[in-house]
């Protein structure tokens, strides 16, 4: 494992596409608000073995109709041989509905309690139920998720996947890199 702290999202990268060569991990997801973190990957896997799969917010997530996902880094992302998926998010959507209305949401509680161990570890699990649910991921195989806290990348773990619905299935099997620094484990 190592610490991300002092690390820029193209280190982290760089240590993930290392990793995923060294590990024959053929799938890596990476995790993107606007496509900025998803173009880096791209480049750094563009002419690697491993399928990428990169995930955005779902439309509407801040602001209605919006879309924070910039088409210039799709289509960057694609030209490498990428693909992109934006889509309702798994540990969200619903869950924040309902959370709004003074309700409990076993969504939230889900997410809160991947938190402990840092926002990207809460992403990184996501997104791979994500890809798998939209059928870009395969579930049931060791796959690379790369996700960060607020922007760019600062974590990196190896999922056995699964499908949303199978959650419990799905298995962090390795972190391989995480923030250290307390103040950087939340991001609300």
């Amino acid at each position: 494992m190592f610490a991300t702290d002092d690390l820029s999202t193209e280190s982290v990268l760089e240590r993930a596409h290392e990793y995923a060569n060294e590990s024959d991990i053929e799938t890596v997801v990476v995790a993107s608000t606007t496509g900025d973190t998803g173009a880096k990957a791209a480049s750094v896997f563009e002419t690697a073995a491993q399928d990428l799969i990169v995930v955005g917010h779902s439309t509407g997530y801040r602001e209605p109709n919006e879309q924070e996902f910039e088409a210039q880094y799709r289509e960057s992302i694609e030209a490498a041989g990428g693909e992109v998926f934006i889509g309702p998010m798994v540990f969200s959507n619903v869950g924040s509905a309902i959370q709004e209305k003074d309700g409990f949401s076993n969504h939230e509680l889900v997410a809160d309690l991947l938190r402990l161990f840092g926002q990207g570890t809460k992403v990184a699990l996501e997104i791979v139920l994500m890809a798998c649910d939209a059928g870009l991921a395969p579930a049931e195989e060791r796959v690379l998720a790369v996700a960060g806290t607020g922007s760019g990348a600062d974590t990196v773990l190896t999922v056995l996947s699964a499908n949303s619905r199978d959650l419990f299935d799905a298995r962090i099997l390795s972190v391989l890199g995480k923030p250290t620094d307390p103040e950087n484990l939340f991001y609300w």
